[in-house]
């Protein structure tokens, strides 16, 4: 079977920048091979059964050197896999898949490019930096700092040029490129920006001019801007304005719920730390559901508590021949609005939704409802709050659907951030989320959380946390995601 290789640009950073055709290759990737600028949240867009292979380089750290990296993606194509080659930028923009292409084309090996967004022109303009203005620049050039076999450019063609300058992988040689700029006639107040972790929450900007910039320090991933341009940075700066930016905030959902929460998060230009407290583990033998289906004629309402139950029931239902049309003849109750937007998806429509998404809110809800020969399905997760069974016990039957088990995945992760004292904020979205971080973090480093900032989605959650010994920052106004994001808005 014949293998392709896909050599895709994954943008400058910010992971919504990554082209459509780009995300739809990675989507059907049987090997993903990338570097260390891909942004890391790329790596769940892939198949659970994709190989992912790091060969990520810094300036003097290669995981693989560029021959290995070809033999590689010549061994995996071969092997009859759909490869690809995520790269950062664009793959032919000083990335070297102009080498990896001609040696794909030599070997006879089907290959196709996936352009991307290039930090020289995506990572100028997140910076409020345009790389051509008809008042400034009516042309741009763009050079590498890293070289073969260490040549440089034409120093006195660069000085004379009246557009905009933009070198790339240039933090270690700054003082190089002042000097020679300026011995070449290039002016010595020449604007000039750095721009380092561009587009993304860690950007930072320092403006100054060419004689100046030789004695300004700066870590690699940065981009030199040398050009009039950077002087409209303070007019159309409009990424490091936004609300959230700078801020570094810590989730502790579980991770397949993390996605809404941290996509409305980076929209807003924070920083998100992953720290997935919780795992959801579907139970191995769905068949008490599969029975309960078949005589669901016999209930009048079906209650779904979280996002879990509404996602993993209608998995079943799909394996088992079914689908929305089961539950035309039941009332469908959903705890809150989230849960009643993931059963919309589904194609159901909630019939009923509590004032209060809790447990005690839907006994409220339904309470007057019920009649005496009323019959609930309750699926459910396993050693959740009993409160609902016991105050309906006489109508619920309930369906054990998964289990929730402590995720301890992204524990090195958190724990180094909370002693850096990087955090700035945590949002827990259940009392379970406030149980198995403090199991996560240990009763020995609790002390870690006193400087962050502590936002509960709601009151049961709040309490939760308040029995740890926790102080609350605050708490959201509605038991949803936009709630919370809201309070992190209005610090």
């Amino acid at each position: 079977m014949a293998g392709k290789v896909y050599l895709i640009g994954a943008g400058p950073g910010d992971p919504k920048l990554l082209t459509v055709k780009g995300l739809e290759c990675l989507k059907q990737a049987d090997v993903l091979i990338y570097d260390r600028l891909a942004n890391p949240m790329y790596l769940k867009e892939v198949r659970p059964t994709c190989e992912l292979i790091y060969v990520g380089k810094a300036s003097s750290d290669h995981t693989l050197s560029q021959a290995d990296i070809n033999e590689l993606i010549l061994q995996k194509a071969r092997d009859g896999k759909q490869v690809v080659r995520l790269k950062g930028g664009d793959p032919y923009v000083f990335g070297r898949g102009g080498e990896e292409g001609e040696m794909l084309a030599r070997h006879d090996v089907a290959f196709e490019v996936v352009p991307g967004i290039s930090s020289a022109i995506g990572g100028l303009a997140y910076a409020g930096i345009p790389i051509t203005h008809r008042d400034h620049a009516s042309s741009f050039h763009v050079v590498t700092a890293h070289l073969k076999d260490d040549t440089g450019p034409d120093w006195d063609v660069l000085a004379k040029l009246e557009g905009t300058l933009v070198f790339l992988m240039g933090a270690q040689r700054s003082k190089l490129i002042s000097q020679a700029l300026i011995q070449a006639g290039k002016s010595k107040t020449t604007p000039v920006a750095f721009i380092t972790h561009a587009t993304t929450p860690k950007q930072q900007v320092t403006v100054t001019t060419l004689d100046d910039m030789a004695g300004i320090e700066v870590k690699p991933p940065t981009l030199i801007v040398v050009g009039t341009v950077v002087t409209l940075r303070d007019t159309l700066n409009f990424f490091e304005q936004k609300p959230l930016f700078g801020k570094s905030i810590v989730v502790t959902r579980a991770s397949k719920q993390n996605r809404t929460l941290i996509e409305k998060i980076t929209d807003r230009g924070g920083q998100v730390i992953e720290a997935p407290t919780i795992e959801v583990i579907p139970v191995a033998d769905q068949r008490e559901l599969e029975q309960e289906m078949k005589q669901l004629g016999n209930y009048q309402y079906v209650i779904f508590t979280s996002m879990n139950t509404v996602d993993i029931f209608f998995q079943n239902l799909d394996e088992w021949g079914y689908d929305a049309r089961a539950l035309a003849g039941v009332k469908v109750v959903a705890i809150g609005k989230q849960t009643a937007a993931g059963l919309k998806e589904k194609g159901v429509k909630a019939d009923f939704i509590p004032t209060l998404a809790t447990q005690e809110g839907l006994v409220e809800l339904l309470n007057p409802l019920l009649t005496s020969t009323d019959r609930i399905l309750l699926p459910k997760a396993k050693k959740t709050r009993p409160l609902l069974t016991d105050q309906l016990k006489a109508h619920v039957t309930e369906v054990i659907l998964y289990e929730l088990r402590l995720d301890i995945s992204g524990k090195e992760q958190l724990i180094n951030c909370l002693t850096e004292q990087t955090v700035d904020y945590m949002t827990f979205s259940s009392a379970r989320t406030v149980e198995h971080l403090i199991e996560t973090v240990g009763v020995g480093k609790r002390h870690l959380l006193k400087p962050v900032k502590l936002v509960s989605i709601g009151p049961i959650t709040t309490k939760a946390l308040e029995q740890a010994g926790l102080t609350v920052y605050k708490e959201a106004k509605e038991p949803l995601i936009d709630a919370m994001i809201e309070v992190l808005e209005e610090n």
